[in-house]
């Protein structure tokens, strides 16, 4: 059996990405409108230096949901959770007091959610993780996409 579990989980719902592109063209199309046309875009437009500030924005956010990526890693020495850009955790079985792949159903959306029933929640999409419970009473749950090869691995190591 295989001893050792990674998984990378990205944003690649067509939805949102369909809602993200949708806003992003229609905030150049108005720039461009407005900038390179001479239109005024809007029943009250801003000014062209001001109307740059809700391009930008949305460009940062599209490109954050384009990097953001959520990766877990369970060996003999732990698990290990990186979200990149925002989190790194590393968590020895030393520390686990109970550790267990759930369906943990709607925590509010995607994302890092805090203050949940399940400590702070890592996903990406779905609602299936696992919820690990520290010794110190700390508590989180990290997305799976692939929680029956996860749960093989985590009942091997609970039998360690």
């Amino acid at each position: 059996m295989e001893t050792e579990f990674k998984e990378t989980q990205r944003f690649s719902q067509w939805w949102l990405w369909l809602l993200l592109l949708s806003i992003l063209i229609y905030e150049y199309y108005g720039a461009y409108k407005q900038i390179y046309m001479g239109e005024a875009f809007g029943d009250n437009p801003m000014s062209d230096s001001s109307l740059m500030i809700p391009v930008v924005v949305v460009t940062a956010v599209v490109l954050l949901f384009l990097f953001v990526k959520l990766t877990t890693t369970i060996d003999a020495s732990g698990i290990k959770m990186y979200f990149f850009p925002f989190k790194k955790k590393k968590t020895s079985w030393g520390e686990v007091k109970n550790v267990t792949v759930l369906n943990y159903g709607f925590v509010g959306g995607w994302g890092v959610r805090l203050w949940t029933q399940y400590g702070t929640v890592y996903n990406i999409k779905g609602n299936k993780g696992l919820f690990v419970e520290l010794k110190n009473g700390n508590k989180f749950l990290i997305g799976t996409q692939k929680e029956e090869e996860l749960a093989k691995v985590i009942e091997f190591y609970k039998q360690q």
